[in-house]
């Protein structure tokens, strides 16, 4: 693979941060880099490699001369601006909501449909959600030996998903609190110190709230099952960086935990930690920085029959974000 010009779109936050971390851990081939912002966050420099690299304002025709372009700023700036990116010929890989339920984008968790990077008609190439990724890293091996019926899950998702602004408020909060003093929550729906709330992303007229729709239909059009049953509930925890999530699925034929934990042992991006006796299980702890995806608590389901239950963590700013969008890149510019 030949030196990439490469862009990133919303380089100054918490993913952008992380996807230049990872480009640098991978060697992923970097001719030039070029780094962009709003104009508020515009004029500063951020390192890589050894250099230090402008932060200019992300405009349309600056995303010119770009082979790659990451967009991590939002579905308003990705809606806006990545078409242009793509127009000016560059293969944009976008982590916003913006395009992932588009039909002519396609929507990759590399481990686990990455065919679907074979046709690219947009430009655009839609980065999951970071629960969904973290979800079907373990779904898709139990879908390809079992058959994937229906999938029960509870997230617990930290305050760096709702972005730093939410981290400051959970330390913030958890001052006041062991201080005696009242808090009141400007950035997150409730205060999260000592505290977790059942509400991730806005709530639907059916009840249900934008990310468990994310998790519903995302899901189906990685795993290629449009009618797969999914009944998600998303709560946000007082964790700082690492999604959990308890799953519970019903299987087309049975396995048995222990040929579970081998064919996790066996799947892309999963590492098992199953030891509870011994108290050894994903934990955010554990986890942080991590490129894998940990699962851990496999066990027969005592609910679905036949069915499974597990335990998964993963670093959702990681693998939830800019090591998944870096593996498409990988990918995509392979096959061209």
């Amino acid at each position: 693979m030949s030196g990439l010009r490469v862009g990133i779109v919303g380089a100054t936050g918490a993913v952008g941060h992380d996807l230049l971390e990872v480009l640098a851990a991978r060697a992923f081939p970097v001719a030039s880099l070029r780094l962009f912002a709003s104009p508020r966050s515009a004029g500063g420099e951020l390192p890589f490699r050894g250099a230090r690299i402008p932060v200019e304002a992300a405009e349309p025709d600056a995303l010119a001369g770009l082979d790659v372009c990451f967009f991590s700023a939002g579905a308003a700036v990705s809606r806006a601006l990545a078409p242009a990116a793509a127009a000016h010929g560059a293969l944009v890989v976008d982590n916003s909501s913006a395009f992932r339920l588009d039909p002519d984008v396609p929507l990759v968790v590399p481990e686990c449909n990455p065919g679907a990077l074979a046709d690219v008609p947009r430009g655009i190439v839609a980065n999951p959600n970071c629960s969904t990724i973290i979800l079907c890293v373990a779904l898709a091996p139990l879908h390809a030996a079992a058959g994937v019926v229906r999938v029960v899950v509870a997230t617990y998702q930290a305050a760096s998903g709702a972005g730093a602004r939410a981290v400051e408020e959970l330390r913030a909060g958890t001052r006041a609190r062991l201080a005696g003093e009242p808090f009141t929550p400007q950035v997150l729906p409730q205060s999260l110190a000592f505290n977790l709330f059942p509400q991730v992303d806005v709530f639907q007229a059916d009840g249900y709230t934008k990310e468990e729709d994310k998790m519903l239909h995302e899901t189906r059009k990685i795993l290629g099952v449009p009618d797969l049953a999914l009944e998600a509930t998303c709560v946000r925890v007082p964790v700082e960086r690492c999604h959990s999530e308890a799953v519970s699925v019903q299987l087309a034929r049975a396995v048995r935990p222990d040929e579970a934990r081998a064919l996790f042992a066996r799947a892309p991006g999963l590492v098992v930690v199953d030891e509870p006796a011994a108290g050894r299980y994903p934990m955010p702890s554990t986890c942080t920085r991590q490129d894998a995806v940990a699962v851990g608590r496999v066990r027969s389901s005592r609910v679905f029959e036949p069915g499974l239950a597990f335990w998964l963590v993963g670093d959702q700013i990681r693998k939830g974000a800019a090591l998944n969008a870096v593996q498409i890149a990988e990918l995509a510019a392979a096959r061209r």
